[in-house]
């Protein structure tokens, strides 16, 4: 048999934030009905409990005052890349998947020139001039869409071994008078990737994704904030929570069927399904959608790994992170083993789904 070309994950690597915000912290807030713009009638305690029961999370990591989110994503390379027993100057790219690149402690502003990961390769230190480095911004997918950049890079020759990264601040960009601000956390994840020529099929066999613009693309935006008091001109991001719900049920189950077929698996193949952290609730949903598409009714225990409950949703870093965790024996009866197929999954703004097929 001919050898082929295969992106394979060699290393890899997390930055979870030291500042652990447990669902209390939120007590002396003071949310506001985003359909009335009037503080709820509901008491936190209420609105703190039912947040809890739809997302199951329970605390969630930020940064310190003092780091931004290049910092992390810096953290994320050098631990995937120990992890992988290369030098940082051994990598022949850098592609970073966030969204609101650098936000300094007590602002909204976004500061994303030059690119997050040009920043990130000059707080590495790293000179080599030929590895290139840019960002993508796709939402909540940053992280599975930077892989699948990378596949292409690396199955057209065009370069070697490179690292990618999912990273995100979103306690910045979260208006405090949203209840949903409990969702948003800070995190970074990365993997270090290479070409490997084998005979048999290895690292990313196959993906697939789907882009909804329209009429989605407004499910996920930036406004301002919903107290009507609230002082001064900061945007901060929103979210049509039930729609973004409904369409991710309707959705993201066909692409992830979609990328199995052309592997040529089925899904009884399958030994973990890694999706994007957004909602524990919404997460198992999109698993049951899955499995009715192959008309199976028995989801297999622990085939999806859960880490909002602790580390909430930090958007392009989730997976990445969620992965990093599990390869490292870090999630209580969680484990990849070699020759095990995962799906890799994630569904965000735009409106915008990847999955991804790869053999460990």
């Amino acid at each position: 048999m001919a050898k082929k070309l295969y992106t394979k994950i060699i290393g890899t690597g997390s930055c979870v934030p030291e500042q652990v915000i447990k669902n209390d912290h939120f007590l002396g807030y003071n949310f506001y009905d985003p359909s009335s713009e009037k503080p709820f009638e509901k008491t936190n305690e209420e609105i703190i409990e039912k947040f809890h029961e739809i997302t199951n999370i329970e605390e969630r990591r930020w940064v310190n005052d003092d780091q931004v989110n290049s910092d992390i994503a810096a953290e994320a390379i050098k631990d995937a890349c120990e992890s992988a027993g290369i030098e940082l100057d051994d990598l022949d790219f850098i592609v970073l998947g966030h969204n609101f690149g650098d936000v300094e402690s007590g602002r909204t502003h976004s500061d994303i020139v030059p690119s997050l990961a040009n920043k990130v390769k000059g707080k590495l230190n790293l000179k080599n001039p030929f590895c290139i480095c840019h960002d993508v911004v796709s939402g909540c997918p940053g992280w599975t869409q930077s892989m699948i950049v990378a596949d292409a890079y690396i199955r057209s020759e065009t370069y070697k071994r490179g690292v990618v990264v999912g990273s995100d601040v979103l306690s910045r960009i979260s208006d405090p008078h949203d209840r949903d601000s409990m969702i948003y956390a800070d995190g970074a994840g990365a993997t270090v990737v290479e070409g490997v020529w084998s005979e048999e099929p290895t690292g990313v066999l196959a993906h697939s994704s789907r882009s909804d613009a329209t009429p989605y693309a407004s499910l996920l935006t930036m406004g301002g904030s919903l107290n009507p008091d609230y002082e001064g001109d900061d945007l901060f991001i929103k979210m049509k929570g039930h729609k973004l719900y409904v369409y991710a049920l309707s959705h993201v189950p066909g692409v992830v069927k979609a990328s199995l077929d052309k592997a040529g698996l089925d899904l009884s193949d399958v030994k973990k399904v890694l999706i994007h952290q957004a909602n524990e609730k919404m997460d198992e949903a999109i698993l049951k959608g899955v499995f009715k598409l192959y008309n199976e009714k028995t989801i297999p225990e622990g085939i999806m790994p859960m880490s909002i409950n602790k580390l909430g949703n930090s958007s392009t870093a989730t997976v990445p992170t969620l992965l990093d965790l599990v390869v490292k024996g870090k999630m209580e009866n969680q484990s990849i083993n070699p020759g095990d197929y995962i799906v890799l999954c994630s569904v965000g703004a735009g409106m915008n789904v990847n999955s991804i097929v790869y053999k460990w």
